[in-house]
């Protein structure tokens, strides 16, 4: 075993850990107020299938075990996410819930498995596994791009959290390093792009954390201009 990707893969586990924390405030709110509000249940219903097909990755291929440990704990951590969601959503949405659960999580996720283990073989196997586990991966890097969009948009950096930009781009660093000292370029190719968008939410967040002062000016105009009555010209939403 050598020395450093295992030092750099114990590293990504705990920067990995915090970040599949992260949303522990959102749901000790969803506990307290027992509502899901206007919460989405969809980040962690494929965050769960990501973590699940990482994690069989991380078995099957060898000397890749710090890969599995960590997704494990991802598989553990999503799952208790859904579950309270299940618990304290209104019917509409624990419908919706389940139904997606059941689709990706269960369906999807047993076939894929259970074809890999009883049709494909060997390197075939990694090859296949880790093809779909990367592209997810990809997808799920991909979700930042409509919250960059919103921060230039209102010039405003309320919706794109430091810490969560930071540890996206120290997670996705940490583990493009391991990739390439293991030669491991499905766990590099989407954790590069993470750290490269980490890297661009860091950069949008020191332009927009101080908004101009015309721009605060203008966002009181129009909130003073909120005030005032309304013509009888209906407002779209």
């Amino acid at each position: 075993m050598e020395t450093l990707p295992f030092i750099i893969g114990i590293i990504g586990n705990i920067i990995s850990v915090l970040m599949f924390l992260a949303p522990v405030g959102t749901f000790r709110r969803i506990v307290q107020n027992k509502s899901t509000e206007d919460f989405d249940s969809l980040p962690y219903i494929c965050t769960l299938l990501n973590s699940s097909l990482w994690t069989y990755y991380g078995i099957i291929k060898p000397g890749s075990y710090l890969v599995s440990t960590v997704n494990g704990f991802g598989v553990i951590a999503e799952t208790i996410y859904i579950a309270l969601f299940l618990k304290f959503a209104d019917q509409n949405m624990r419908k919706n819930t389940g139904i997606l659960a059941g689709i990706l999580n269960v369906v999807i996720l047993a076939t894929i498995l259970l074809l890999a283990q009883f049709i494909l073989y060997g390197e075939m196997r990694i090859n296949v596994i880790g093809f779909l586990a990367t592209c997810l991966n990809i997808i799920m890097y991909s979700s930042p791009l409509g919250v960059m969009k919103t921060v230039v948009r209102s010039k405003s950096v309320e919706y794109m959290p430091f810490l969560l930009s930071f540890f996206f781009f120290l997670n996705g660093g940490v583990w493009t390093l391991y990739a390439v000292l293991v030669r491991d370029w499905f766990l590099g190719v989407p954790n590069g792009m993470g750290w490269f968008l980490g890297a661009v939410q860091l950069v949008i967040y020191a332009i927009y954390r101080n908004p101009n002062p015309s721009v605060q000016d203008l966002e009181q105009g129009d909130q003073t201009e909120h005030l005032l009555p309304s013509s009888s010209t209906p407002t779209l939403y």
